[in-house]
């Protein structure tokens, strides 16, 4: 493959529901098309057959720090390196956008592909409604 990574790709509201539900994640089709109305930025690729394979995105008040989330590859294409690909696009787009500071929260099994990403492990907390 390849395609490359595309800031802002345009990007169907049904689509990155059906790409979350592809890896076991709740559709949250409610979120969209308000998610991209709401976020700095977002990036994607699609496949030879123009699905969306890859997404994710940075959010926050675009002044110092964004929030990376999201991060998704359809699980027929993971461990091709697009996941690399799209995180060092977002950050590369951050770094244009004057970002300093990126943060995300992972399940642990994910440290070392974010740590290979540029990331460095850190501490912190998440609230969630009760």
């Amino acid at each position: 493959m390849h395609q490359e990574i595309v800031i802002n790709l345009p990007i169907e509201p049904h689509e990155v529901p059906k790409l979350r539900e592809s890896v076991g994640w709740d559709g949250r089709y409610s979120d969209y098309p308000l998610l991209f109305e709401r976020c700095n930025f977002w990036a994607g690729l699609r496949d030879e057959h123009n699905e969306l394979i890859a997404f994710g995105y940075i959010s926050g008040m675009g002044l110092q720090h964004g929030y990376m989330e999201d991060i998704i590859i359809h699980p027929e294409y993971q461990r091709k390196g697009i996941g690399e690909a799209l995180v060092k696009s977002l950050l590369q787009e951050a770094d244009r956008a004057g970002l300093e500071i990126v943060t995300l929260t992972y399940d642990k099994k994910h440290q070392l592909f974010y740590t290979r990403s540029g990331f460095v492990p850190s501490a912190g907390g998440v609230w969630r409604k009760g």
